[in-house]
């Protein structure tokens, strides 16, 4: 490149663009509608004055283009542009099938 920022073989600037948005991984919940996936993030989070831990759970609507993400898989979702209303993630990959599933 002539202004000097030169990126490393392989990159492209599609790549670099994408490297800020964050992924997640999470439990597909529903999978009812077509191209769309609702998963969930449990986490745990310490009690401020009481130090016991709380469960609680964040719930995402996700874009599976492909349909190809069912009910209890492991899926690495990215933040994308919004896609509609409440949809602005959308699934990377499935990292491991539900027991019971092809």
């Amino acid at each position: 490149m002539k202004d000097g920022s030169e990126m490393t073989t392989g990159q492209t600037a599609q790549d670099t663009a994408r490297r800020g948005r964050r992924t997640r991984i999470a439990v597909v919940d529903t999978d009812k509608r077509n191209k769309t996936i609702k998963v969930r993030i449990d986490r745990l989070v310490k009690h401020d004055k009481y130090g016991k831990y709380l469960r609680r759970r964040s719930v995402l609507h996700v874009h599976d283009e492909k349909n190809e993400a069912h009910v209890g898989d492991v899926v690495e979702i990215m933040e994308c542009r919004p896609i509609s209303k409440t949809k602005s993630w959308r699934l990377l990959r499935v990292i491991r099938r539900a027991a019971g599933t092809n």
